[in-house]
């Protein structure tokens, strides 16, 4: 995913401010923001739109006949006074509008202090030149984020893959055997980072499989591109 769009950011940092984008997606988001300042100022563009939502009204006495009406609707006359209704629907928004404001707070927080989660690590991946005719005179860029959660690639010109093949990224530690991260399809790819599988390795490499990536589990391609890298 390129998160050098505008638009793409924008989008992004909509959901993540207005609550909706949720569970590994907002995880990943969070780790990205301080590596991409696109994201950051999206981010704190839509926390100015939406903060004022967050503030303070002045309370107002309603009439009598709003009350009535506002208890018919949601509760229902004497059933809403035995039960609360009315008033533990109140509860629940006002709850809810304390806890918008604590996220907000939270959230200028994190933009505030980028800092507090480590710098990516960049790794250049360089053609090897083992398999004429299947990668570009060009090199793969990866950046592992600080907090070793996501990888994200880029070629640093498009990539051209002949039909039925595919390149796989491999982890490769200094003892062992190497471990999948993934398809990049046409050189680009973002991967979610399963824990410790960067644990021991120095190498990222790219190899060249089959439609659907290895059979084996292991490499059975050239290896067209690689590149070291220290955690």
């Amino acid at each position: 995913m390129d998160y050098g769009r505008p638009e793409l950011a924008d989008r992004l940092a909509a959901e993540y401010v207005a609550g909706t984008l949720r569970g590994p997606a907002r995880r990943r988001f969070e780790s990205l923001l301080p590596a991409h300042p696109l994201l950051r100022e999206a981010t704190l563009a839509w926390q100015r739109r939406l903060m004022p939502l967050t503030a303070p009204i002045a309370p107002q006495q309603p009439s009598g006949e709003v009350w009535r009406r506002i208890s018919e609707r949601i509760g229902g006359g004497s059933e809403a006074k035995a039960d609360g209704g009315a008033w533990t629907r109140l509860s629940f928004w006002r709850g809810l509008t304390a806890f918008a404001s604590v996220a907000a707070i939270g959230l200028a927080v994190l933009l505030a202090n980028p800092s507090a989660v480590p710098p990516p690590i960049v790794v250049v991946l360089a053609p090897t030149g083992t398999a004429p005719g299947t990668a570009p005179p060009a090199s793969l860029v990866a950046s592992i984020s600080g907090d070793g959660s996501t990888l994200v690639t880029r070629p640093i010109v498009p990539v051209s893959i002949q039909p039925g093949r595919a390149l796989e990224l491999w982890a490769v530690p200094t003892a062992g055997a190497p471990r999948s991260l993934g398809l990049l399809p046409g050189g680009s790819g973002t991967v979610a980072l399963r824990a410790k599988v960067l644990a021991g390795a120095d190498t990222l490499a790219v190899t060249l499989e089959p439609a659907g990536g290895s059979p084996t589990g292991q490499p059975t391609g050239p290896i067209v591109y690689a590149g070291k890298f220290s955690l």
